[in-house]
């Protein structure tokens, strides 16, 4: 097996039960709703959260949700799988950001195949005086919206994958100018 796949599985198998692991972890130790676990008070808090839609709980009163969710899934693993395979053998780095993307949708999906919800844990807010009133009168909110482990795979598997494609990516190499 070669490198690149064994880092895209590696990162995969290990991205999936971090979540899973980690929101087992929340629902048998922080009560819904209303339990509070407080990492960095004012600012950053374990809790439990069930988000029935998508990001920012997008589409949760849509009645077909499931499938829409489903399919995008298919489709991306469909893209992430692909996009794999046409890596160079050796290619360690996008193989791994691929497994965190893939890692992620598939943390998520497990969640609603199996309970119809996500759970989400992490929440990260500001009690600031002067922020959070800015934050509520201009945002609706000094809160972001509750996210797991899947969602911050995903999110840092994308940014990683772009960052590599736009900046970091070997570029051809300038002409040398010719000496006369």
């Amino acid at each position: 097996m070669s490198r690149r796949n064994i880092a895209f599985l590696l990162t995969v198998v290990l991205g999936v039960l971090a979540d899973q692991l980690t929101k087992a972890w929340v629902v048998a130790n922080i009560e819904h709703r209303v339990g509070e676990i407080v990492i960095v008070p004012g600012w950053l808090s374990l809790v439990h959260a069930q988000n029935h839609g998508a990001a920012w709980g997008m589409l949760s009163d849509f009645a077909y949700r499931h499938l829409v969710f489903g399919a995008f899934t298919v489709v991306a693993v469909g893209f992430l799988v692909d996009t794999l395979r046409r890596l160079p053998r050796d290619d360690t780095f996008v193989a791994g950001s691929l497994g965190l993307i893939l890692s992620g949708a598939l943390g998520n999906a497990i969640d609603r195949v199996r309970q119809q919800y996500v759970t989400d844990f992490v929440r990260v807010y500001t009690e600031h005086p002067t922020l959070a009133p800015w934050l509520r009168e201009n945002l609706g909110s000094n809160e972001w919206p509750s996210f797991n482990v899947a969602d911050s795979a995903l999110v840092v598997g994308v940014i990683l994958f772009l960052v590599y494609f736009l900046v970091a990516e070997d570029r051809e190499p300038e002409p040398a100018a010719e000496s006369t």
